[in-house]
């Protein structure tokens, strides 16, 4: 008997070894991966190194400009530019002073209706090289501001991921909601948003069954997660990663959790970024995807 229970514990060892052991992607997916870093890195370069600035506006008038007497101090620019004004509906009015030159939605203006990042399409204005736009987060608005000519930007180049090991590629099924069910999504700032359940995926990881919440609009345009897992202790972002799926086709989603990424509050403390809610909160390490630095993001932790 002492002999069978030994077997079969080995066995299960091996079993549990083989299954651990990384998959290696063919010739062809490592290029598209490779493909997909290199996206992520131009799009790091573009939307988010380069912010400059996150300025929360109180009801009236926001002066703004780079000298300190303003409410709305810029990093670079006019020293006097104008205001922003916060009307008590949450409508931002930009009004220029005399003198400086803006466009707005590329073309020049002296006063204009700034719509936010809330609506399908936001007002982006120019000045120079910063540009900036109005962003809502639950009952704050506040100016983004951007700057062009950003050397961190200009010399970033690199970010870490674990190689890839398609183990971590799985088909998933895909349950949509009844509409009825709403789930809880906390942010950086402390704020919290409802958000409707579109639905479900269900999938297998080292033996494990395992439930992921979609956190986007409509599935048929995509699903978007957050997630975190254990490896949020030594190797990944406390907050949670992300990931952009495709829309599901009969009832299943391919889940890769190689191209899991960082929200870009990891590189930016200018972004407010969802952290995972507790639905997507996984027991089974996920040793793939992309990885945080802690030592390079000290001071940047956030955890729910």
């Amino acid at each position: 008997m002492k002999f069978w229970a030994t077997a079969v514990s080995l066995l299960l060892a091996s079993s549990f070894l083989f299954a651990a052991t990384p998959a290696a992607p063919d010739a062809d997916y490592v290029q598209s991966f490779e493909k997909f870093k290199a996206h992520r890195i131009d799009s790091l370069k573009k939307n988010w190194i380069p912010l400059a600035g996150l300025f929360w506006l109180k009801p009236g008038v926001n002066t703004f400009g780079s000298a300190p007497d303003n409410i709305v101090v810029f990093p670079k620019g006019e020293a006097h530019a104008g205001e922003f004004d916060l009307a008590a509906d949450g409508q931002v009015t930009l009004k220029l002073l005399p003198g400086v030159h803006v466009t707005v939605d590329g073309k020049p203006a002296e006063t204009a209706t700034l719509v936010p990042d809330s609506a399908d399409h936001y007002t982006d204005v120019a000045m120079q090289e910063l540009r900036f736009h109005v962003i809502v987060r639950g009952k704050r608005v506040g100016i983004r501001l951007k700057d062009t000519a950003s050397e961190a930007a200009r010399n970033f180049h690199e970010i870490t991921f674990f190689p890839p090991d398609l183990n971590y590629r799985v088909i998933a099924r895909w349950i949509p909601a009844d509409g009825k069910r709403m789930i809880n999504v906390p942010d950086i700032l402390g704020d919290v948003t409802h958000q409707k359940v579109t639905g479900t995926l269900v999938f297998q990881l080292n033996g494990k069954e395992l439930h992921l919440t979609d956190l986007g609009d409509d599935p048929s345009k995509g699903l978007f997660i957050v997630f975190n897992d254990p490896t949020l202790k030594t190797d990944t972002y406390p907050g949670g990663r992300m990931l952009d799926l495709d829309p599901p086709v009969k009832g299943t989603v391919v889940l890769d959790f190689n191209r899991a990424y960082n929200p870009p509050c990891v590189y930016t403390p200018y972004a407010t970024c969802p952290i995972a809610p507790k639905e997507n909160r996984l027991t089974v390490p996920i040793l793939a995807g992309e990885k945080f630095e802690r030592a390079a993001h000290a001071g940047t932790v956030h955890s729910r």
